[in-house]
C-alpha cells in the first residue's frame, strides 16, 4: 500500500489556541476555548501528514472516519501539541491513534482512519456525484 510506512510511525504538530478556534455556532462564541471542531480538524492534519511522504503521484489520502473524545478545555493562548501514530495498516486504510496535549495534560484523544485510493478513482467518483 504506502511502501515504507509502518505501524508506530509518529506524527506530530503544535498550534496555538485563537479566536478563531473557539466552540462557536452561527458566528456566536460559546466557549472561549479550543473547539471539539477544531481539534477534529488537526487530528486529521497531524494523520495526513504521516501518510504524505509516502504517497505515490498516482495516489491520494482520504478520510473515512474520526473518532474523538474531547476531555479537557484549552484556553485563548495555549500551546496545544497533537501527536499521530499508526496503529494499524489494513489492506488501503491507515489508522492513526491520536493524542493532543496542553500544558495542562491530555486535553483529546482520538482515532482518524484515511483511505488510500488511485488519484483516478477518487477522480471518477467525484464525477458521479457531481453529475
Amino acid at each position: 500500500m504506502l511502501e515504507g510506512l509502518e505501524i508506530g510511525s509518529k506524527e506530530t504538530i503544535q498550534i496555538t489556541v485563537t479566536e478563531l478556534m473557539f466552540a462557536a455556532f452561527e458566528g456566536e462564541v460559546v466557549h472561549p476555548v479550543y473547539s471539539t471542531v477544531s481539534m477534529t480538524y488537526h487530528m486529521e492534519w497531524v494523520s495526513r501528514k504521516i501518510i504524505l511522504p509516502f504517497l505515490s503521484a498516482e495516489q491520494e489520502g482520504m478520510g473515512a472516519a474520526v473518532k474523538i473524545k474531547h476531555v479537557s478545555p484549552a484556553p485563548y493562548g495555549s500551546l496545544v501539541t497533537l501527536t499521530a501514530t499508526v496503529t494499524e495498516l489494513r489492506d488501503n486504510k491507515v489508522i492513526t491513534k491520536v493524542v493532543a496535549e496542553s500544558q495542562a495534560g491530555v486535553i483529546g484523544l482520538g482515532e482518524v482512519t484515511q483511505v488510500i485510493l488511485p488519484k483516478a478513482t477518487i477522480k471518477t467518483k467525484w464525477n458521479e456525484v457531481t453529475a
